[in-house]
């Protein structure tokens, strides 16, 4: 198992079970956000549904800055059966136990919500270290166009689940508080991930092709 240390960045992913859309509902991909989102601190306390239910708990973007983060998040995307994450991990060894958390407090959702019992991922969550500044920006570039890659949208902005239009039009990140992307002008970054578009679905569609 993977320990996770101070100042390494990662990919995470997992997938549904049985490719099972449980991020279909647009509720639903808010909550996993926002799971995501309140879990990171080393304060919490209580589990995510009781304090959304007192009320003691309001979502204003992953990219706010919080008291004792566990992480950074770089990039994100949720997609109809799985989710991507790239992360700077902030706290030595707990990372793996964030990710229980998160998934586990979203399952339970998802079966009270659907009346239904059992797991909801394939399997454990995959991660991947990342190892040079180019690895990192393509892999931001990959969770941006993967709904346009699977023609869920045209355009990734479209695409609210992601933090593509985070990048465009927020001023504090490029250039600002996101310093590990090294493209800095937001302008540039819309070039650098849009002209990947038409590529990866050919790509996409190669190995379709292939498989079938």
């Amino acid at each position: 198992m993977n320990n996770f240390y101070s100042g390494e960045i990662y990919h995470v992913f997992n997938k549904s079970i049985a490719n099972f859309g449980i991020f279909k509902d647009e509720n639903n991909c808010q909550r996993f956000i926002e799971t995501l989102d309140y879990y990171n601190s080393s304060l919490v306390k209580d589990r995510f549904s009781w304090a959304k239910e007192k009320g003691e708990y309001c979502f204003n973007g992953l990219f706010i800055k919080k008291e004792n983060p566990l992480f950074k998040i770089i990039s994100y995307c949720v997609m109809p059966d799985h989710y991507h994450l790239m992360v700077k991990i902030l706290k030595d060894k707990i990372f793996s136990k964030f990710i229980n958390d998160l998934e586990n407090s979203y399952t339970r959702y998802f079966n009270i919500k659907f009346k239904r019992k059992g797991p909801l991922w394939q399997s454990s969550f995959k991660s991947i270290r990342i190892k040079n500044n180019e690895q990192l920006l393509h892999l931001s570039r990959y969770h941006h166009i993967n709904p346009v890659t699977n023609y869920l949208v045209d355009k990734p902005e479209d695409w609210k689940f992601s933090s593509y239009n985070d990048y465009l039009t927020n001023p504090d990140l490029l250039g600002g508080d996101l310093t590990e992307i090294s493209i800095t002008e937001p302008s540039i970054y819309k070039t650098f991930v849009e002209d990947r578009i038409d590529y990866q679905r050919r790509l996409r569609m190669i190995k379709k092709q292939i498989l079938e």
